[in-house]
């Protein structure tokens, strides 16, 4: 019996070929008139194959040749092998033409998860043989993936920047305090005074750190109350405040929905304005990483889903219907 790599070595992709032609035609004489090729070339071939594998592909007792059952699995293992090679060609002709092999996206928990979806639709069809790997993160993780390298592209809020990359601004979110609409702090009227809201819980996102490494992470952001849970992802956030434990910012584009709906109220700080609750999130990059068509794209349509998933109206500032104070 032939050893894996001897055997790689004396079989053809031709012979593949014409064993896929032979069965999809059904008889030598057909492939060898799709093939353009005489009958006794191609049951030569067909032959050395079957020598070469050292199995019968064929059963050749009837009047036309009929696939074995080792036959049928030789057959769909020389399909796989040639649309993998049919891939490798195409892999060959995309890093010719400048197309990466992989992209690598690293986004900051406050990107729009819908952009995020279109913008892998997307990607899928337009590099079909690019790897694509997403990763989220808070704040400066974001960056330091992007520093070292695990990461060609991120997308991050103020927090993370550094002057040390590439900077494309992309577009705004605006944050928005709120509670669920049975929290107590839902009721007030006026702006809420911050010795009340220091008697509430406060969810907020923390980013994760690690201090043994010296990697101090950018320090909880907001914190206005006396009591305070720490989540480290976004949805966990939103997903506390939607249960009544406490209140904090989320931003508009994730509770839209739950403001139109009354499931959370909008609610004001004393001391609140718009513009301090503003992230102006951005693209990053370092200036020696790969920035082909593959990259390019990828950028653009940032750029383009980004803004598209955050620009939701600003919901009235008040809920008549619940105030009392």
């Amino acid at each position: 019996m032939k050893s894996d790599a001897s055997l790689a070595e004396t079989l053809t992709l031709d012979q593949l070929h014409t064993l896929i032609a032979v069965v999809e035609e059904g008889s030598f004489s057909s492939a060898g008139r799709r093939l353009k090729r005489v009958q006794s070339a191609i049951s030569s071939s067909m032959a050395a194959l079957e020598a070469r594998l050292e199995v019968s592909v064929f059963d050749r007792s009837g009047k036309t040749p009929r696939l074995t059952k080792v036959g049928e699995a030789i057959v769909a293992s020389a399909r796989r092998v040639l649309g993998e090679v049919d891939e490798l060609r195409r892999l060959s002709s995309g890093l010719r033409d400048g197309i990466e092999p992989s992209v690598s996206l690293c986004v900051d928990a406050f990107f729009p998860t819908p952009a995020l979806i279109e913008v892998a639709k997307g990607f899928a069809i337009a590099f079909p043989l690019v790897d694509l790997r997403l990763d989220t993160q808070v704040m400066s993780a974001v960056t330091r993936r992007v520093l070292d390298g695990s990461a060609t592209l991120g997308v991050v809020s103020p927090l993370g920047l550094v002057d040390a990359l590439v900077r494309s601004p992309l577009a705004t979110v605006h944050m928005i305090p709120v509670v669920h609409r049975d929290h107590p702090l839902a009721s007030w009227k006026k702006d809420i005074p911050r010795n009340v809201l220091a008697k509430s819980v406060q969810i907020v996102l923390s980013e994760r750190s690690d201090t043994s490494a010296g990697d101090p992470g950018v320090a909880d952001q907001g914190v206005v109350a006396l009591r305070s849970w720490r989540v480290a992802d976004l949805h966990t956030k939103h997903a506390l405040l939607r249960a009544g434990l406490g209140f904090g910012n989320l931003p508009l584009h994730l509770v839209a929905e739950d403001l139109a709906a009354g499931m959370l109220v909008r609610i004001r700080p004393e001391g609140w304005t718009e513009d301090e609750h503003v992230l102006r999130l951005s693209a990053i990059r370092r200036t020696d990483a790969p920035f082909g068509p593959a990259h390019t794209w990828m950028l653009a349509e940032l750029h383009r889903l980004c803004r598209l998933h955050t620009e939701v109206a600003l919901p009235a500032s008040r809920p008549a219907s619940r105030a009392r104070r």
